[in-house]
């Protein structure tokens, strides 16, 4: 290292331990505030400084040697400048004398002299924390560390400003601490015990209005309630909304295998199933179930295991993964492994939730049986497995697998083709009731070969298919020709389509064409119905005797539509429509349809909250609780169910009929 960078290096280190006590004596007041922008402030003064400090020194550390050291005869500009020999000779010297004088109580006594303590800095910074410090005992301070310091206080001084205590207690599985609160709106777990105590419990007593109906007493006996819904409750004109937050049952997710069937290499070795479970208070067991099926035919044999999922440090989650060797699985080629997860919360009635089955595939060796038909998949598939339903499932499958992952194009075009089979053999199956036949033509494609030059051929009867015939001719009327013909049509461009390898335009035909097997199906089923009624037996001894006991009429009326909405709902809602005055106990009637008919906690609340404004005599909020009552309304199914009528003459007479 040359000696005038030595000598500024000396210099630099000297002033820096100078000033590191005014920084470190600056940040004090911040870390004792708390304030993170405030320490943040000061941080960037100090980094400012420091690279200031050392441009002062870089350049001025010469100057500052000449003054304090009389032995360098004003020449330690040559210690960074010696161009000529005479220079070089010169600074030869004076590093000798320097070596000697330059000690280190000399260089920080040239430091003293040259860069300041900075008191006015941090004078300023002091000035700066003692504002801030008063800002946040102000009303209103918003500094997050004494907001914090002064929570609790402030809480309990409008605790103890208030004439009304609200206790919350939740219940214990929630691990929430029990606390008081001043009135005000809150969140509280479901469960929780709510009481509202008098701190005069001499004086009289005073009434807390809850908007389901509920009106409670608090006087020397503090009023308790156990929120099970959100409601507000209001006290001396003032509301104020309590909501609950019910307890969520646990969350699964299974992130590994990432489809519900998994079909393994035949190769494999290894298998990784990953769980998550998520609650909001806390995860009390979780297990998972394996079932391994092996076998084929009616030789399948089942075991069954369970093993418990690991807790956590956090017991809201219990996240677990392994990578199974097959082995450990107990799997062989050919064997199936289905599992799901179990898993309960801690609540008092705890939610137990399962998850869905998935399922590990592990492909049995190739066996000569299949090698030999692997080139007529057709005539080895039942027919009688497929449906138009298995079609349409199979298309989705498709596109969400080409929308989930990459495949390759000759793997789409194998599967669009195969679902196209199907597709084929279904509408095959259905032609035959219209007539058609599986070929395009009957004859030998070979025959034009053989035919004379100039002979006439018959191509109508050669092959055409005449359906006007009496013995080809289908049973069917031609209402269910049409939708027969509708549902081919459909199967028809649905085959066109996966043919060109286009399933999201396949899928529309494929449900056009289920809807109309389903309308077959159906018309079917009244046919079958309406044919298979059997008239009761002729009694013979009562034939031409004129007794007529027991032989009314087989006439049946229509009964009348349920009655959905109760006459006293009726009542209420058209005596809102006026200003006249209202039904005797209606707001028991509104109070029990808005709690059985809105669900929604927000809209619920809404419609109590007009109840409670009716009440208190507010004419301009009859509207507004009318409609919340007519919402509640929906659409009902109108029973229509035939009962017995006797139409007798004696019955006509009654009734004024017969004159």
């Amino acid at each position: 290292m040359s000696a005038d960078a030595d000598i500024a290096r000396r210099l630099w280190r000297a002033a820096l331990l100078r000033r590191a006590g005014l920084w470190a004596a600056g940040s004090l007041p911040w870390l004792a505030l708390r304030s993170a922008p405030g320490l943040l402030a000061w941080s960037a003064f100090c980094a400012w400084d420091g690279l200031r400090l050392q441009r002062q020194v870089m350049i001025g550390w010469t100057a500052w040697v000449d003054d304090a050291v009389p032995e360098m005869e004003d020449s330690a500009i040559l210690l960074a400048q010696a161009g000529t020999p005479v220079a070089r000779l010169q600074r030869e010297r004076l590093l000798a004398r320097i070596a000697a004088s330059l000690d280190p109580a000399r260089v920080r006594a040239i430091v003293r002299g040259r860069v300041p303590a900075g008191l006015p800095w941090l004078g300023a910074n002091l000035a700066l924390a003692g504002l801030a410090w008063g800002a946040a005992l102000l009303p209103g301070g918003a500094h997050p560390a004494i907001a914090r310091a002064a929570g609790a206080p402030a809480a309990k001084a409008a605790i103890a400003r208030s004439e009304l205590l609200i206790k919350l207690a939740p219940p214990g599985y929630t691990g929430v601490a029990a606390s008081n609160a001043a009135p005000r709106d809150l969140q509280v777990p479901e469960q929780t015990v709510v009481e509202w105590c008098l701190k005069d419990a001499s004086g009289a007593s005073e009434t807390i209005e809850l908007s389901d109906g509920q009106v409670l007493k608090a006087g020397q006996a503090c009023a308790r309630w156990t929120a099970d819904e959100s409601v507000f409750w209001r006290w001396r004109g003032t509301r104020y909304t309590l909501k609950v937050e019910p307890d969520a049952p646990p969350e699964i997710t299974v992130t590994q295998p990432n489809e519900m069937t998994k079909d393994l290499a035949r190769d494999a070795r290894e298998a990784t199933i990953a769980i998550a479970v998520r609650d909001d208070y806390r995860i009390q067991r979780a297990t998972l179930h394996l079932t391994l099926a092996r076998g084929s035919g009616e030789n399948i044999r089942f075991s069954d295991r369970e093993m418990p999922l690991p807790a956590s440090i956090d017991p809201r989650r219990r996240d677990w993964a392994k990578n199974w060797t097959l082995s450990e699985l107990g799997m062989e080629p050919g064997d199936e492994l289905y599992f799901f997860i179990r898993a309960a919360d801690n609540a008092s009635k705890p939610h137990t939730v399962q998850s869905p089955t998935y399922t590990l595939r592990l492909p049995a060796p190739p066996s000569a049986d299949e090698e030999e038909n692997t080139a007529l998949p057709m005539l080895v598939k039942p027919e009688s497995l497929r449906s138009q339903r298995q079609v349409i499932i199979d298309t989705e499958q498709l596109l969400s697998d080409m929308r989930s992952k990459k495949m390759s194009e000759a793997e789409t075009r194998e599967r669009s083709e195969s679902i196209a089979s199907d597709q084929a053999a279904l509408r095959r199956r259905y032609g035959q009731f219209l007539g058609e036949e599986s070929t395009l033509f009957g004859g030998d494609e070979h025959d034009d070969d053989h035919a004379k030059p100039g002979e006439k051929k018959d191509v109508l009867h050669e092959f055409g298919h005449a359906h006007d015939q009496a013995e080809n001719a289908t049973l069917f009327d031609d209402a269910t020709k049409k939708v027969l013909r509708r549902a081919l049509s459909a199967m028809w461009d649905a085959e066109k389509a996966l043919r060109a390898i286009q399933p999201k335009t396949a899928l529309p035909p494929e449900n056009t064409a289920l809807v109309a097997i389903k309308e077959l199906q159906q018309s079917e089923r009244i046919y079958l119905h309406k044919t298979a009624f059997a008239p009761p037996a002729i009694k013979e001894d009562k034939r031409m005797s004129g007794d007529m006991a027991g032989a009314a009429s087989v006439r049946r009326e229509q009964d009348k539509a349920a009655d959905v909405v109760p006459a006293e709902l009726r009542e209420l809602v058209q005596a809102l429509a006026t200003d006249g005055p209202l039904p005797a106990l209606w707001t028991r009637t509104a109070h029990d349809w808005v709690r059985e008919r809105i669900a929604v906690d927000e809209q619920r609340l809404a419609a109590q909250r007009a109840i409670q404004d009716v009440a208190d005599g507010c004419a301009a909020c009859r509207p507004v609780l009318r409609a919340w009552l007519r919402g509640g309304v929906a659409e009902a199914p109108v029973l229509l169910q035939a009962q017995p009528a006797a139409d007798t003459p004696f019955a006509r007479a009654l009734r004024g009929g017969d004159k």
